[in-house]
């Protein structure tokens, strides 16, 4: 092409239609640096229900600088998640006016066991983006970044995104819906949660079911402390115990043997099931809860897609490498895969069973 030609009209289209699309990324990444800043500053909390408040005013209940406080306030005005009224008597004065978090707002900002919470996403990301430098190395190198690395945003922001499932849909309709783990917890079966992470799986079961008792483990020590605070704080630690241990090396008899969200971040998710399958005995049930992502690769891939392979970019992928060998899997683990490294544990099959969720995707691993 010359510099006298120009381009096809599609393919002028297209670009255009692109570069609006990276623009648009752009601001959201903005939004969600934003988003971060007033959650881990305490903002949103403190107005919430607080009703119209100027900059010095918000700066004074949460122990933050007023000028940075009144730069945030007007961002978010500008973006359109708060609003704005000047003073009349002061119109223009920027320390006059006075910023109102919509009611509409507080439940997804604020709240964190309602669905609708979405900023421990927000966290989730903006955390993982701290450690871009470590990430391109892993990605150049065939290196790791492991969970430890992540740190305290990774680990807290994940509990959070989890809590409202784990508290709520997961007691309420998910295992009443498969009618023999239902009939199990309700006559006092015992659970061995794997990969427990904060507990709030462990939790939520022992709050629907108040016969049951669970052992949750994890290898991850700061998640187990947090997990056996957050049971103290539920009432529940007197049937909830957490252990910092590898499944591989556990020992008992489950009725009921979980993984939540968890097998896809596994170095060896094969030795895992091998040792769930062993706990279950040859009469309790292992349930999956993995993501739900499509049975096969397509592309474009609809938004769970692009969700899922972007975690797997930012965190998922190099926290599994971070031990060797590494079956590698990725946060896109397709239920053809866990059927495979269920085959291997000596299972069966991995039966996808009719649990109704956005997000994840239920499996009973069969014998």
């Amino acid at each position: 092409m010359t510099a006298t030609e120009t381009r096809p009209a599609t393919d002028a289209a297209a670009t255009e239609a692109l570069a609006g699309r990276l623009f648009d990324t752009v601001l959201a990444v903005l939004d969600a640096q934003a988003v971060y800043l007033g959650d881990r500053l305490g903002w949103y909390r403190a107005l919430a229900g607080a009703g119209p408040t100027t900059s010095a005013e918000l700066a004074a209940r949460t122990g933050t600088a007023e000028r940075y406080a009144r730069e945030w306030l007007e961002q978010q005005a500008v973006t359109g998640i708060l609003t704005a009224q000047d003073d009349p008597a002061r119109p223009g004065d920027a320390a006059a006016r006075r910023f109102t978090l919509p009611a509409a707002a507080v439940e997804p900002f604020t709240d964190g066991l309602s669905p609708a919470h979405v900023v421990p996403l927000v966290r989730f990301v903006v955390g993982a983006g701290k450690q871009v430098d470590a990430l391109a190395e892993a990605y150049r190198t065939g290196g790791d970044v492991s969970w430890e690395q992540h740190g305290i945003d990774a680990r807290e922001a994940q509990a959070a995104a989890n809590r409202p499932l784990f508290l709520g849909a997961l007691g309420r309709e998910h295992l009443p819906s498969i009618p023999d783990v239902d009939a199990a917890l309700r006559a006092g079966g015992r659970v061995a949660d794997v990969g427990c992470g904060f507990g709030w799986s462990a939790i939520g079961i022992a709050l629907a079911y108040p016969e049951a008792t669970v052992d949750g483990f994890d290898v991850d020590e700061p998640s187990v402390r947090a997990a056996r605070r957050n049971a103290e704080e539920a009432g529940v630690a007197d049937r909830v115990r957490f252990s910092v241990a590898d499944a591989a090396t556990v020992d008992g008899h489950y009725d009921v043997v979980t993984a939540f969200e968890c097998i896809h971040d596994l170095p060896d998710p094969v030795a895992v099931l091998a040792a769930m399958r062993r706990l279950a005995g040859e009469s309790g049930t292992v349930l999956v809860m993995d993501e739900r992502v499509a049975e096969a690769f397509t592309a474009p891939g609809d938004e769970i897609e692009r969700l899922m392979y972007g975690y797997s970019l930012v965190c998922c992928l190099a926290d599994g490498m971070s031990t060797s060998p590494s079956a590698g899997t990725g946060t896109v683990m397709r239920p053809a895969t866990l059927r495979g490294y269920a085959r291997q544990a000596g299972f069966a099959d991995a039966e996808v069973l009719d649990v109704a969720d956005d997000f994840f995707r239920f499996y009973r691993l069969v014998r």
